[in-house]
C-alpha cells in the first residue's frame, strides 16, 4: 500500500537510538525526508542519516535539548533552512526511571517532567506554528501503556506519560481548524537499546512474570509499532484525529 508519505518532511524526536531511530528509518523507507533529533545520541543519529540517505531521501541529524527553549528554537530554525517545512512530528523523546515512588526525590522527578511534559509541549508548540503556516500537518505522540493504566515502580514516568493523552486530544480539538491532526500510540514493553531500564533486575524469573502479562507471550519489536505510526502520519488517515491507539500485545485492552 502506498501511504503517500513520499516527499513529506518528518521530525522524529529522540531518534538517535532505540525505537525512535527505527521510526525515522521506517519513514525513510516510505520515501519521506527525515530529521533525526538527538540530545546525547549523536553517533546514532548521524548513522541513521547515512542509512536514510542511502534510501534516496533527504535526512539530517538535529541536536536539541527539548527542555531548553533556546535550543529548540535554534534546532527548528536549522531544520527549516534544510527542509523548508515540517509535515509530520513524531514526539518520541521522553525520560524514564524505574524506582519505588517512596524512594524518589524531586531531583528524580525533575528530568522526567522537564523532558516528557515541558519538552514535548515546547517542541510541539514551535512545530505546530510552522504547520499552521504550511497549511497543516500530522502529530503522532508516543507514550507507554503505564500512562493509561499505571504501573508499580514507574509512578513518576506513568504520571508524565499520562499527560500525553490530554495533550493529544486537546491538540486534535484546537488545531483541527488549521488542518493539523494529532493522535497517540500507546505501547507495551518493546525491546530496545534501553530495555533494561524498563525491566529492572530479576533475570529470567522477572522476564517470565513480565511475559505472563502479555496474552501473545512475547514483547514488542520495533516493526510491531512503526506501521501504526506511519499510517497515522499518512494522508490516508485524514479523518483520524484525537485517538489513542494501543499497540501492546494484549497487555491492556480498552
Amino acid at each position: 500500500m502506498d501511504l503517500k508519505l513520499t516527499g513529506k518532511n518528518v521530525l522524529v524526536t529522540g531518534s538517535g537510538q532505540g525505537l525512535g531511530r527505527e521510526i525515522g528509518l521506517a519513514f525513510a523507507r516510505e520515501g519521506a525526508n527525515v530529521a533525526f533529533h538527538y540530545n546525547s545520541s549523536a553517533q546514532g543519529a548521524r548513522s541513521s542519516v547515512v542509512q536514510a540517505k542511502a534510501l534516496g531521501v533527504n535526512a539530517v541529524a538535529v541536536s536539541m535539548d527539548i527542555s531548553d527553549e533556546a535550543s529548540v528554537l535554534h534546532g527548528i530554525g536549522e531544520l527549516q533552512s534544510n527542509f523548508g517545512s515540517i509535515d509530520v512530528l513524531v514526539n518520541n523523546a521522553g525520560a524514564t526511571q524505574r524506582k519505588p515512588f517512596l524512594d524518589t526525590t524531586f531531583e528524580d522527578w525533575k528530568p522526567q517532567i522537564e523532558v516528557t511534559v515541558i519538552g514535548t509541549l515546547r517542541i510541539t508548540q514551535v512545530v505546530a506554528k510552522h504547520m499552521v503556516e504550511g497549511g497543516g500537518g500530522s502529530i503522532v505522540n508516543l507514550m507507554g501503556d503505564s500512562g493509561r493504566v499505571g504501573e508499580s515502580g514507574l509512578l513518576v514516568t506513568s504520571t508524565t506519560r499520562s499527560s500525553t493523552i490530554g495533550l493529544t486530544k486537546s491538540l486534535a480539538k484546537e488545531l483541527a481548524r488549521y488542518k493539523i491532526r494529532a493522535n497517540a500510540v500507546s505501547i507495551g514493553l518493546v525491546q530496545t537499546d534501553n530495555f533494561e531500564a524498563h525491566v529492572g533486575e530479576g533475570g529470567d524469573d522477572r522476564m517470565k512474570k513480565i511475559l505472563a502479562q502479555y496474552p501473545l507471550r512475547r514483547l514488542g519489536r520495533a516493526e510491531d509499532i512503526t506501521p501504526t505510526i506511519l499510517l497515522l502520519a499518512s494522508p490516508l488517515s485524514s479523518w483520524t484525529t484525537g485517538q489513542i491507539l494501543s499497540i501492546n500485545g494484549g497487555y491492556t485492552m480498552p
